[in-house]
């Protein structure tokens, strides 16, 4: 339904900085996302991994690349004609306090994108009532409620809820979630992570899933795609089961390792600890391997030439790759 091709995002650098350089944020980034299907990105802060979502739900104007919607490319069309067929992707925001008016209550925060829908059907204020319950029932929230309230008087889960709710107003074939659930207290996340999964299950909504917690990634994007991006660059992509369990690039490997194991309930695996050293955060030629200078495993070659993306079902861009399993496995009862 979504297809991405070689996406690039560059930002100019800063006005008055001398010795500072256009920062490549991403970097030739293809993938697809079927109609309801799952398509995860997961690394570090600074990635890129934001600025992709941004750049699907129309926030960020991409340096070059396209995208296909339904087989039209939306990136040649004017800009008016291009926001509204974007409207089908929207944007789950990562800070549930803040993406929600403090002044204005539920309802004013689900009608005012109803009001627009309604004038383009022609549709009345009863209309809007009917959708605006519909969409809270959804979420798994009691229309009642909510709806005279600020955002102030709900809980995190319950305002990340309502953010998925205004979300759906429009009736998107695209979520992009970023980082949803990080904001939010760990003992409701499950349930945020849960609606995602059953929107997609249920209702046919595609998922572009941006996070840096694999677990999250593994739930959500059950049967999907995992992207792992570094400094712009998807330097992995497959199964996500397959990407979790068999992981060729050490990047990967280093971000599953550092997943807690729980002492006494999970075996860790036979190559499990994979360092994460510091980024040292200079500017890496063209010409050389992105990750070598953090890499434990980099040769010659990496130091050399810049490794291409290769494979099809199970990509990975590493001049040396190794299966390494690092995920912990459910330890079985010895007693």
């Amino acid at each position: 339904m979504i297809e991405i091709k070689n996406l690039t995002k560059v930002f100019p650098a800063r006005k008055g900085l001398l010795g500072h350089d256009a920062i490549k944020a991403v970097a030739n980034v293809c993938f697809s996302i079927p109609e309801a299907g799952s398509v995860s990105f997961i690394g570090e802060s600074g990635s890129g991994k934001t600025t992709i979502g941004r750049i699907l739900a129309g926030l960020e104007t991409p340096s070059s690349g396209d995208i296909w919607i339904q087989g039209v490319n939306v990136t040649k069309m004017p800009q008016a004609e291009r926001r509204r067929f974007l409207r089908q992707v929207q944007l789950i925001q990562q800070d549930p306090y803040q993406a929600l008016n403090p002044a204005r209550t539920i309802e004013q925060a689900l009608g005012d994108p109803l009001k627009v829908i309604a004038r383009e059907r022609g549709q009345d204020s009863a209309w809007i009532q009917t959708r605006m319950h519909d969409v809270l029932h959804r979420v798994g929230i009691e229309p009642g409620s909510v709806l005279n309230k600020y955002p102030h008087m709900l809980s995190g889960g319950q305002r990340q809820r309502i953010v998925i709710a205004r979300a759906l107003t429009v009736d998107p074939k695209v979520l992009v979630a970023d980082e949803a659930v990080s904001m939010i207290d760990v003992s409701l996340r499950l349930g945020v992570l849960k609606l995602l999964k059953d929107l997609r299950e249920q209702f046919g909504i595609s998922l572009l899933f941006i996070t840096h917690d694999v677990a999250s990634a593994r739930y959500v994007g059950q049967n999907g795609q995992l992207f792992v991006i570094y400094k712009g660059m998807v330097i992995e992509s497959g199964p996500t089961d397959q990407i979790i369990d068999q992981p060729y690039h050490p990047y990967t490997q280093a971000l599953l390792s550092a997943v807690p194991v729980l002492k006494g309930l999970e075996n860790p695996g036979p190559d499990r600890f994979i360092p994460l050293r510091g980024d040292d955060q200079e500017l890496i030629p063209d010409t050389v391997c992105l990750y070598q200078p953090r890499c434990p495993f980099a040769q010659t070659k990496c130091r050399e030439e810049r490794p291409a993306l290769q494979g099809t079902e199970h990509a990975h861009a590493c001049h040396f790759p190794v299966v390494r399993r690092v995920v912990a496995t459910v330890r079985a009862n010895e007693g």
